[in-house]
């Protein structure tokens, strides 16, 4: 990942966090049948390995599994809050005009040797953790003991382990940090007048921008 200092973020905890809160993962994996790709969300185990380690599942069916098997690295990407940022924000535009588009985002990337695990048990918990980490937020939340223990049975036979000790891990937080301060503080509320769902961006292009009063 292109890494310009200004947008660098190292810090494991930080990126940690964004794959708790945006825990769907593009992984990508190059093996005898080229590049392959799916979208599935993963859960972060912080406490171990040295960077950390990624869980996740794949159906049993999918073509991905077998080829994990043959496989020592493959790569997770993972996006953040992202947004379009329009040049009409900028203090800069009415001062000289030399502005243009671009666009802010968080990303994390994640490599590391993946383990395709078939353990029923080892699968149960993952299904529970996975469940748990969304259903807890929610009024009336959901448990996989709510359902039928032979239904769950089931499912668990359809689906087959994915787990990923971090050997590496990189973040880029793009948050217009590369701006004056009068540009910045334009990106913010210009992201904001767009409403509730630029919110999470306006907050971080505050925060990494040390956008005062925002």
């Amino acid at each position: 990942m292109y890494q310009p200092a200004a947008f660098t973020e190292d810090r494991p905890e930080v990126l940690h966090d964004l794959i708790r809160t945006h825990p769907l993962g593009l992984l990508v994996s190059a093996g005898a049948q080229g590049l392959i790709a799916d979208s599935i969300p993963f859960l972060m185990y912080a406490d171990e390995g040295e960077f950390g380690t990624l869980r996740g599942h794949l159906a049993r069916a999918n073509p991905h599994g077998p080829a994990l098997r043959d496989v020592d690295d493959c790569l997770v990407a993972f996006t953040g809050p992202q947004g379009y940022i329009t040049p009409s924000w900028y203090a800069a535009k009415a001062e000289h005009g030399k502005v243009v588009p671009t666009w802010n985002y968080a990303a994390v990337q994640v490599w590391g040797k993946p383990r395709v695990i078939d353990d029923a048990a080892w699968l149960r918990r993952l299904v529970a953790d996975l469940t748990n980490s969304q259903e807890l937020r929610l009024p009336a939340p959901w448990a996989v003991e709510d359902a039928l223990a032979d239904f769950i049975d089931g499912m668990l036979r359809a689906i087959v382990g994915v787990e990923i000790p971090i050997r590496r891990i990189e973040g880029k937080f793009k948050m217009s940090q590369n701006r004056a301060m009068p540009d910045r503080v334009g990106v913010v509320n210009g992201l904001r007048a767009l409403g509730a769902d630029s919110e999470a961006l306006a907050a971080l292009v505050a925060q990494r921008g040390d956008v005062p009063d925002a």
